[in-house]
């Protein structure tokens, strides 16, 4: 395996991180104070609390998961995009790295990032509730299962993406929706039985519900099923990459 190549990308997607660091870590954060402002202000004087949680803290695993999921789409989706739309990825295909570490370090690079702002906003997050974690090597394996998974994910469109604006379509339209419908702000044990169903079907409850049981020891779902499901569509996003690479879809502009 060429480390060498792979620490290249790997510190050249990094420092691109650094580069711009108000738009990749400081927007994020501030973006995600205003829900903790605003849902835990707002609504919490309403809902005091959720299975025994204060409203303001029981959202904070559901608020830290969908920036993680967001953000690490966004990362590897324009970390691959862009060399494609500039022309240098023939720079990537031509050189002595295979397909395995390509992915390795863009998707690598793209996690790290998605990591460092989900633990900023955790640490933001104890500013404005009090909070406890019950499971903190669950929540690092969810927190890093995640950002792995998503962003394999991202890689893949934005190898599918022509265009910047495909590259925001399946974000803004299905990821970011199905956080919302995942139960980052309730439990769904709160909806009526016919929609907990139809709930179900949506794999980011999945996600939110292992996480923060890894905070609080409640979940919506068991532990195992939400491991089991996360693994599952890791597995599906390394099959994806893997008939990418095979094939030579859309590599090229």
């Amino acid at each position: 395996m060429n480390l060498h190549a792979i620490r290249a990308i790997y510190v050249f997607e990094m420092a691109r991180a650094w580069r711009t660091l108000l738009q990749s870590i400081v927007a994020p954060v501030i973006s995600t104070s205003l829900y903790f402002v605003v849902f835990g202000g707002a609504i919490g004087n309403r809902i005091t609390e959720i299975d025994g949680i204060s409203y303001g803290a029981f959202i904070v695993p559901g608020l830290i998961m969908l920036s993680l999921l967001t953000q690490s789409i966004s990362n590897a989706s324009f970390g691959i995009y862009f060399p494609k739309f500039t022309g240098t990825i023939y720079e990537v295909l031509s050189a002595p790295v295979s397909y395995l570490e390509i992915t390795l370090s863009y998707v690598g690079a793209a996690a790290t990032k998605s990591v460092i702002l989900a633990l900023i906003i955790l640490a933001t997050a104890a500013f404005f509730v009090p909070l406890r974690i019950d499971h903190p090597l669950w929540m690092i394996a969810f927190m890093i299962l995640t950002a792995v998974t998503f962003s394999l994910f991202g890689f893949i469109i934005g190898i599918w993406a022509d265009g910047f604006e495909k590259l925001q379509l399946v974000p803004l339209l299905i990821v970011t929706p199905l956080a919302f419908l995942g139960g980052s702000f309730y439990s769904i044990n709160m909806l009526p039985p016919i929609w907990q169903t139809v709930t179900l079907f949506n794999p980011v409850v999945y996600l939110i519900s292992g996480f923060r049981w890894s905070f609080y020891g409640v979940a919506d779902v068991s532990i195992y099923t939400s491991l089991a499901m996360t693994l599952v569509f890791l597995a599906l996003c390394l099959a994806i990459v893997g008939w990418i690479f095979k094939t030579g879809y859309k590599l090229k502009r």
